[in-house]
């Protein structure tokens, strides 16, 4: 295994990630939180019965990526496929007050917003706890129409693209012509472009960087991965599948792996294994540090490191969460 030589402070390069104009496009979901109040058991069945006193929507899936990149102070597109619907009003006012661009996210009134709505339970002396999830979305595939919007629009925002990011949750937005699309622009313009998968990374040929977590690249190689040795085969292995420049692997409390295609490897541990509330949404951090990183000219091993910080913060936070430059900043120090 070839190291890399010890990497530059990491402290200095936050501030280049500023105002680095990211597209991210994908899957968008609402996350949708009712916070209930118990009331009685009903007498129609033996179920509790709620008093509703609070709703929630959060931007989840690829919604949560364009948010981490916009508190970090990226210059961000939203490009997806949404309802008519009061969810996709939530997923838009929550990144338009973080400053997105959402006219590209596209709404088709035949079809609803992606949404996992959790009914949260609680009272004056119990915790609150989640006791159901409904989740809603259309299985149908993107209408012509509306996929010759998507390319059209997407003409006329990638001349003024830093970095792409393709979020890819399995529920069809990203299309074999938008993927072709976007993976050609970025190859011929040599910008950056990173791709999250959860089912279907072997469609991504050609993209920059790939980001899995050690379940999904065990899935995509078709084999267990007991240890490091075998995660760094397995990274290489995808990495010259998918002709990409680097294989991003997370490991939850092991850290994170980058395979190159220089053929270094960057084995990172966490920066803190303390107070680990939840782990929803870390990924999406890690995607949005490591874009804006490489758009910024951030060499991959860096990108890496600051997105391993980033990450640490977020699952310290409950539920889907964002990280600011700030937070970055201060858990960086002076690493």
């Amino acid at each position: 295994m070839q190291q890399k030589e010890t990497s530059p402070r990491l402290a200095p390069l936050i501030d280049r990630l500023s105002d680095r104009r990211i597209l991210v496009i994908g899957d968008m979901v609402a996350d949708v939180y009712i916070d209930g109040r118990i009331s009685r058991i009903s007498r129609e069945a033996p179920v509790l019965v709620l008093e509703q006193a609070g709703e929630k929507i959060i931007a989840g899936g690829a919604a949560n990526v364009v948010h981490n990149c916009a508190t970090l102070g990226g210059s961000v597109t939203a490009v997806g496929l949404v309802g008519d619907d009061r969810q996709a009003d939530g997923i838009s006012s929550v990144l338009e007050n973080a400053g997105v661009d959402t006219s590209g996210l596209l709404r088709d009134v035949e079809r609803p917003t992606i949404s996992k709505t959790r009914i949260i339970a609680g009272g004056r002396a119990t915790v609150s706890q989640q006791i159901v999830r409904l989740d809603r979305e259309s299985h149908a595939p993107m209408s012509r129409a509306t996929e010759a919007a998507m390319l059209r629009y997407l003409d006329g925002v990638l001349p003024e693209t830093d970095g792409i990011v393709l979020s890819d949750y399995g529920s069809g937005t990203i299309t074999e012509a938008v993927k072709g699309k976007l993976i050609g622009y970025a190859r011929e313009h040599d910008i950056p472009s990173i791709v999250d998968s959860r089912y279907g990374i072997h469609r991504f040929s050609g993209i920059g960087y790939v980001k899995q977590n050690d379940a999904e690249l065990a899935a995509a190689v078709g084999r267990k991965l007991p240890d490091a040795p075998a995660i760094y085969a397995a990274g290489r292995e995808l990495l010259e599948e998918l002709g990409a420049d680097g294989v991003l692997v997370t490991r939850g409390e092991l850290g994170m792996v980058l395979v190159e295609k220089d053929g270094s490897v960057s084995d990172i541990p966490v920066t803190d294994k303390s107070e680990v509330y939840d782990v929803s949404g870390a990924g999406d951090t890690c995607v949005a540090t490591v874009i804006l990183a490489l758009a910024a000219g951030i060499a991959p091993e860096s990108a890496a490191r600051l997105s391993n910080y980033a990450s640490g913060i977020a699952v310290r936070k409950l539920g889907t969460a964002t990280v600011s430059a700030e937070e970055l900043k201060k858990a960086v120090g002076e690493a």
